[in-house]
């Protein structure tokens, strides 16, 4: 539970010593008066982006004053709490900086003071590195800190000198309040929500992301907007930073920032960025919040504790509810030990060792296909293959990060609070679908259009039972279409792999290759004259996807192993993540195609499954009999009334299971809705049901758990031979679909 806020009247009696420095007439007051100029263009800046926030809202937030109020009021509140932490540094330098001469004067006095603070720099970074394993390129906070102290020595306050130092701290302040402002804009326009963990990832990956943006906006044009909107407003507020101390002492203004530390320990200890979230409306309660406050909330929550943060249940319990919901016809738990989730999973026939072809796409979204009801005619090639495949209708993502996918369709696991198993430490050796293929005499690829280094793909995957192939190999003086700061076009990755199964293929192998895509990503660039929209474009960007899937089975249909190939089709995630609620699950629903015109025979599946129920399915129609950790299921060994799916985000932890979605929510909060699956709104469920509550906690709970101790590893037993079921008195071979031709569109 949070810390209760302090009382009032103790809040009161902090306060005073800031008081008595801002508003009597003393030395205090004419040294600190220059928070008050940062504190209301601060609010005012606040003030004017959730204006901006509520309009590009437009009809998710009703017209009504009783959301206004909320919005702003709690805004209110949070911006005044992120102050007491984005004016420290002004507070230090009010503080330390002598009033009427410079403590260091003279070349030997500045040397020795040099070498001093290069010292304390260079121990402060050993320190990390043996503490927290901080490497020097990603310090660079630290040296920020250093340069911010390096001149404070060489000023008086009231010497122009002083002046000038306070005039460029404001500035500075002033022009990064401004940045802050529009990149909450530009974050808000593509995630309908305040900076949250997906910008603490993308502040790691600056290359890409700065070159997405570079890509995607005018950035030059903007930030020189920004300088000339900065400096007017200096120029009309200036007057606000004078600065004039007729004989404060360094002990007498320590009042100050002493009182300034006791309040933000307070606020830390007092507040928490789940507060605000208390309407029904998920857009209010982002507006309700400060994008500075947000960001470093989801930085601390980068790393959370399942048992810490969340409902749980006795371990023996929760390990007792996951192994009844592993049941199956054709599973049998290789050891009685409770907490052992091995199972034999027994095929009804002889294993096709098939060629596989798993294609993540980037961000395609259930409602880009015209099978789910788009007019736009984006997907024509897709929508003509769901009569050709193994089609799934009603499939939910894991998370809204590609890490997310990949982590499902990889290691079949639930999307653990904080970071993706794929980013985790020790995420090395784990049981993978990749390690299943190995097994097998398979060669397992994962092939990526952009450089595998991001989101540590390439290390998790080629510590995981796969060979990483990206841009890096494509072979230098090879024909590139397109590319951006995200990868090649679709059409080059695509012919990246082909070479790669050409290579496999004549080896005398079969492959399984996991492709990710980037072209249907912001900046969303693709070559001219495949499409009808010009490029950039979001329409055409999904266009282009749907022409590159067609002209790369086209030019499989020409290789040998085409016949024996199996091509699974799916999204990492959907376009968008944004909703009322807090798991919107319409921005979750993603297709998925098992497309194989000469081994399986077309059909569409209905049954409820989540992201991670993808490997054991696929390996299911391949009649493998193998050992399995997975948490997913074959959906056709589920009853179709029994089907699920675990979507979450960073923090927030989704179970839905027929008509109710529930949420674990840390702070061991509890959300439980019935959702509207067309349009992601919903109503809360009352009373509520405790068997889902249970279900979903043993999910997550035992999934963190494994993981934390090692039981998602691979073990040397793994590969064990299990035998298949016994074949039925009377077999009927199922008849295989007609092998067709694939068109070109249009």
């Amino acid at each position: 539970m949070p810390a209760e806020p302090a009382p009032l009247h103790s809040l009161c009696r902090l306060e005073l010593p800031v008081s008595r420095a801002l508003f009597s007439p003393s030395p205090l007051r004419q040294r600190f008066r220059p928070l008050w100029w940062l504190g209301i263009t601060f609010v005012a800046i606040c003030f004017v982006t959730r204006i901006a926030l509520l309009v590009m809202s437009g009809s998710n937030v009703a017209p009504n004053p009783l959301n206004w109020l909320y919005a702003f009021g709690v805004g209110l509140g949070y911006d005044l709490v992120t102050f007491l932490y984005l004016a420290w540094p002004m507070v230090l330098f009010l503080w330390l900086v002598p009033t009427r001469r410079p403590p260091v004067a003279g070349a030997g006095r500045w040397l020795a003071y040099l070498v001093g603070m290069a010292a304390l720099y260079a121990a402060t970074l050993g320190v990390f590195l043996l503490l927290w394993h901080v490497h020097v390129h990603e310090s660079w906070p630290v040296l920020v800190v250093f340069l911010f102290f390096l001149p404070m020595p060489a000023l008086a306050y009231n010497r122009a000198s002083g002046q000038w130092g306070l005039y460029v701290l404001g500035l500075a302040l002033l022009y990064a309040l401004l940045f802050v402002a529009a990149s909450e804009l530009v974050f808000w326009n593509e995630f309908s929500a305040r900076f949250n963990f997906i910008a603490v990832d993308y502040l790691v990956y600056t290359t890409e992301v700065i070159g997405n943006i570079r890509e995607s906006y005018p950035v030059g044009t903007w930030l020189a907007l920004l300088v000339v909107l900065a400096l007017v407003v200096f120029v009309l507020s200036r007057r606000g930073l004078r600065a004039r101390d007729d004989g404060s002492t360094l002990l007498q203004r320590a009042r100050v920032p002493l009182v300034w530390l006791v309040l933000t320990a307070i606020s830390v200890a007092a507040v928490n960025g789940e507060m605000k979230d208390r309407t029904a409306n998920n857009y209010v309660n982002e507006l309700a919040g400060n994008g500075i406050y947000q960001f470093f909330a989801a930085f601390r929550s980068s790393h959370l504790d399942y048992k810490k943060f969340y409902r749980s249940l006795p371990d023996d319990e929760a390990f007792r509810l996951m192994r009844e919901q592993l049941k199956a016809p054709n599973a049998d738990f290789t050891s009685s030990d409770p907490r052992d989730l091995t199972r034999a999973i027994h095929a009804t026939g002889p294993e096709k060792h098939l060629n596989v072809v798993l294609i993540s796409v980037e961000s395609l979204s259930g409602d880009y296909l015209g099978t789910f009801g788009n007019k736009q005619g984006l997907t024509p090639f897709l929508d003509s293959l769901v009569d050709k495949s193994i089609f799934f209708d009603n499939l939910y993502a894991n998370g809204t990060r590609t890490v997310r996918g990949l982590e499902a369709l990889s290691l079949s696991v639930p999307p653990t609070p904080g970071d993706s198993l794929v980013r985790e430490h020790d995420n090395e050796s784990l049981f993978s679908l990749a390690s299943v293929f190995n097994d097998r005499g398979y060669e397992s690829e994962f092939v990526y259009g952009g450089y595998g280094y991001f989101d540590n793909m390439n290390y998790f995957f080629s510590h995981n039972g796969y060979r990483t192939v990206d841009r890096s190999d494509i072979a230098p003086g090879t024909p590139i279409h397109s590319q951006n700061v995200w990868g090649v076009s679709d059409e080059d990755l695509y012919t990246l792999a082909l070479g790669q199964m050409d290579q496999i293929h004549a080896e005398g192998k079969p492959f399984f290759l996991h492709i990710m895509t980037t072209s249907n990503h912001r900046p969303y660039t693709y070559p001219a004259g495949r499409v009808k929209w010009q490029a950039p474009s979001r329409p055409g960007a999904v266009a282009y996807t749907d022409w590159s899937i067609e002209d790369f089975i086209k030019r499989a249909q020409a290789k040998p192993y085409f016949a024996d190939t199996v091509f699974v089709i799916t999204a990492d995630h959907c376009a968008s993540s944004a909703g009322k609620t807090s798991i919107p699950i319409n921005h979750y629903h993603i297709p998925l195609w098992i497309y194989a015109p000469r081994q399986f025979k077309p059909r569409r599946v209905e049954t409820l499954m989540g992201q991670l129920d993808i490997p054991p399915t696929l390996l299911g129609l391949l009649d493998f009999s193998y050992r399995s950790r997975f948490f997913g299921q074959d959906v056709f060994q589920t009853a179709p009334d029994q089907g699920h799916a675990l979507p979450g985000t960073y923090e927030k932890l989704g179970y839905v299971h027929g008509d109710t979605l529930t949420i674990l929510e840390p702070r061991k909060r509890l959300e439980q809705l019935k959702p509207n699956f067309a349009t992601g709104d919903a109503t809360p469920v009352a009373p509520i049901r405790q068997d889902l509550v249970n279900t979903a906690i043993a999910y997550y709970q035992v999934a963190s758990d494994l993981f934390k101790q090692g039981g998602l590893k691979l073990r040397a037993d793994d590969g064990a031979k299990v035998e298949p079921l016994p074949a039925p008195a009377a077999t009927v071979a199922a008849p295989a679909a007609a092998a067709s031709a694939i068109q070109p569109q249009g």
